[in-house]
């Protein structure tokens, strides 16, 4: 059985979907290029600080935001 490989918008979303469970309000979950770094990939929360996760293209950057974001969860879980 072939897996269809995700969109952008896919994983835009789970990431969203994954920051509101935990979080809850999210301003802001998007990718941009930018021209000295590369593309950047960022959660925008309205009562924290942002988190930011870099990659060499936009499926790589929302790929270490998502593993971020999943550490972060983690941590506060075992707490």
């Amino acid at each position: 059985m072939s897996r269809e490989k995700k969109t952008i918008e896919e994983r835009i979303e789970r990431i969203h979907k994954m920051a509101k469970d935990h979080f809850g309000e999210v301003r802001f979950v998007g990718i941009k290029l930018h021209t000295k770094i590369g593309w950047v990939a960022k959660i925008q929360f309205d009562e924290f600080d942002s988190l930011i996760a870099e990659g060499e293209n936009a499926e790589t950057a929302l790929k270490n935001l998502r593993k971020r974001l999943r550490k972060i969860i983690d941590r506060y879980n075992m707490v």
